[in-house]
């Protein structure tokens, strides 16, 4: 089917592709030596989960550890563009992502999902879906602090009614309810929450050669 112009495209920078193809035609787990975890992210527009998932993405990297990052608001661009905030279009949202995190775990990728997953239903759909794998991190920031950093000025348009069904604005949020870690990111710097998680998922991804490396 032909494409409509000027439809965008979904890709993935070329490096990454090229490795997961390779290990999809392997057929073995063995291209990456270490394991993948599915590092779910979740908390309120504002609260610093795609600044902190760049930068452990970046300390992982410093290990020699290949991870991959999936934004919300970036897939909503692409893979997940036909989707709105319905409640149903949210867990639509979040279903495609497990799934894709899924797919890319079983190859031992280690996938930091960076996603608000507002209602416990969905954190319940997308640890399901990826299983043992999932590792769950609750971004806790307050809404007043949140909303005072406000970087893309969405809590502005919330509040002017230019955005409806807006997390924590005009859609509730519901905190989780039992994280495998929590990042206080009120009091904590980016740098200092990273490092936090990092301590916490570096036992889990590395293998016995990288230990030893």
């Amino acid at each position: 089917m032909d494409k409509t112009a000027g439809e965008p495209s979904i890709q993935l920078p070329e490096d990454i592709a090229a490795l997961i193809l390779s290990s999809f035609r392997n057929g073995g787990n063995d291209v990456l030596q270490q394991n993948g975890m599915v590092i779910w992210m979740t908390g309120l527009s504002g609260s610093g989960k795609s600044t902190i998932a760049r930068l452990l993405e970046k300390k992982l990297a410093e290990k020699n550890l290949f991870s991959v990052v999936l934004d919300g608001d970036e897939l909503r661009k692409t893979l997940n563009r036909d989707l709105g905030f319905s409640d149903i279009d949210r867990t639509e949202n979040i279903r495609r992502a497990a799934e894709l995190a899924k797919l890319l775990v079983q190859k031992n990728i280690i996938v930091i999902c960076s996603f608000i997953t507002p209602m416990q239903k969905h954190r319940d759909l997308a640890a399901t879906i990826t299983g043992e794998k999932y590792f769950e991190v609750s971004v806790n920031c307050p809404l007043y602090v949140s909303e005072q950093r406000d970087v893309k000025g969405l809590y502005h348009k919330a509040r002017n009614h230019e955005i409806t069904d807006f997390t924590g604005i005009g859609s509730a949020y519901q905190p989780a309810v039992s994280p495998d870690l929590v990042l206080n990111t009120a009091v904590e710097t980016p740098e200092e929450s990273a490092e936090k998680l990092l301590d916490c998922v570096f036992p889990i991804v590395k293998t016995e050669s990288k230990q030893q490396s």
